[in-house]
């Protein structure tokens, strides 16, 4: 296996389960020390932190609410205290409430409010208390979803907003950081097999109106989403920048 991160630093926010933990584990087998946060998961996050030192790495897990966006700091800080240093950040922490429409008279406007809290507050306050310390060459990289650029059903539209907000700030923010070499992508996934989308779809996952619209019939795995995510950290993509990449079989082309 590659070292192709080999000494670096890396944070995955909202790494103790899902993709997180998976892309966590594919930074820690290409020589990684990593960080995760988790909120309620703790066993969850051990286990992985586990894992990831089965690699000869360093990991950690610090638990930290992405909602409070006084713990962005914090979490910054322990990791730099923990590590000495920052070189990749994976904002991968997010919720996703759907399934009402925004004419709905029982629509519960407090927890779609929430949502656009966690997923783009909560993201914009974890990388804006890491811009000044990441190291120049270094990486930020948001975990959007495919919702952010095409919505193919109904009643997805406050989580499909959040999404399409982290691409216009991390577009932003590349040109910003540009100039020490830090590159910002989004990553848009389509449907992955996690407890986000098995909450959202239902136990039968998937339905097969919505696998049509895909040339490729099937959802992602997270191992090929975490590997576009590595290959954006990694020193092979210094010249991509501001730019939203999308792991969905070709759904919304």
């Amino acid at each position: 296996m590659s070292k192709t991160f080999q000494g670096k630093t890396a944070l995955v926010t909202g790494g103790s389960r899902g993709l997180g933990a998976v892309v966590a584990k594919q930074l820690a087998k290409q020589g990684a020390n990593v960080a995760i946060t988790y909120v309620a998961s703790e066993a969850k996050a051990a286990a992985v932190v586990n894992e990831l030192k089965e690699f000869g790495v360093k990991a950690i897990a610090i638990k930290s609410d992405q909602g409070d966006l006084a713990s962005a700091q914090p979490l910054i800080d322990t990791v730099i205290s923990e590590f000495g240093k920052l070189d990749i950040l994976i904002n991968n922490a997010g919720i996703a409430i759907q399934g009402q429409l925004t004419d709905d008279p029982t629509l519960d406007a407090e927890k779609f409010n929430s949502q656009w809290h966690v997923n783009v507050l909560g993201s914009i306050a974890v990388t804006r208390a890491a811009a000044a310390k990441l190291t120049d060459g270094g990486r930020i990289i948001f975990i959007g979803s495919l919702l952010g650029s095409y919505v193919p059903f109904a009643g997805a539209a406050d989580y499909a907003g959040s999404k399409t907000a982290l691409v216009g700030y991390a577009r932003g923010v590349a040109r910003d950081l540009g100039g020490r070499n830090i590159t910002v992508n989004v990553i848009q996934p389509g449907v992955m097999p996690t407890d986000m989308a098995a909450a959202v779809l239902g136990e039968n996952g998937a339905p097969d109106a919505l696998l049509d619209l895909h040339p490729i019939r099937r959802i992602a795995t997270l191992e090929e989403v975490s590997e576009t995510v590595c290959f954006i950290a990694g020193p092979h993509a210094g010249y991509i920048t501001g730019e939203t990449i999308n792991v969905a079989g070709g759904l919304g082309i």
